[in-house]
C-alpha cells in the first residue's frame, strides 16, 4: 500500500469515527493521525482530507444525493457514505486524477465495505466526474 493510500485509509477511519461519534472526534484528530501515520507530510495529507470533507460535507452530501438513485446519504451504510464523501472531495477539490481518486475509494470499499460496496462507490463517483 502506498503512503498516500495509507493516508486515505486513516482519513476514512477518522471520518467514520466522527460520523458515529461527532461530539469529540475532531478534537482528537491530531492525536488519532499521529498514532497511525508517522510521516509528517502523509499525516498532513490525511488531515487535509478529513478537514476538507468536513468543511464541504453539506455540498458533498448534496452531490452524492443527486447522483445516488433510490438512496440518500443518510440511508447509506456509514462506510459507504464516508468513502463517497472522501472520493467526492478528492474529485472536486484536489488535483488527484479522477481515475486515481475513484480507484483509491473502490480499493478501500473492497477492504472495509460490504460485498456490493465497491460497485456502489464506483458507480456514484463515476457520475460525479464532469464530462467534457
Amino acid at each position: 500500500m502506498s503512503r498516500r493510500s495509507r493516508a486515505r485509509e486513516i482519513a476514512l477511519q477518522a471520518l467514520f469515527q466522527e460520523d458515529l461519534n461527532p461530539q469529540n472526534s475532531l478534537e482528537n484528530l491530531g492525536a488519532f493521525l499521529a498514532g497511525r501515520l508517522h510521516d509528517d507530510a502523509i499525516r498532513e495529507f490525511a488531515k487535509q482530507l478529513v478537514l476538507g470533507v468536513k468543511r464541504n460535507q453539506e455540498e458533498l452530501d448534496a452531490l452524492i444525493n443527486e447522483k445516488a438513485e433510490h438512496w440518500t446519504v443518510n440511508r447509506m451504510p456509514a462506510t459507504d457514505r464516508n468513502l463517497l464523501r472522501l472520493g467526492a472531495f478528492e474529485l472536486r477539490y484536489t488535483d488527484t486524477p479522477h481515475r486515481v481518486a475513484i480507484n483509491e475509494a473502490v480499493e478501500l470499499a473492497k477492504r472495509y465495505g460490504a460485498a456490493h460496496s465497491p460497485q456502489f462507490v464506483n458507480g456514484i463517483l463515476d457520475k460525479l466526474i464532469e464530462r467534457k
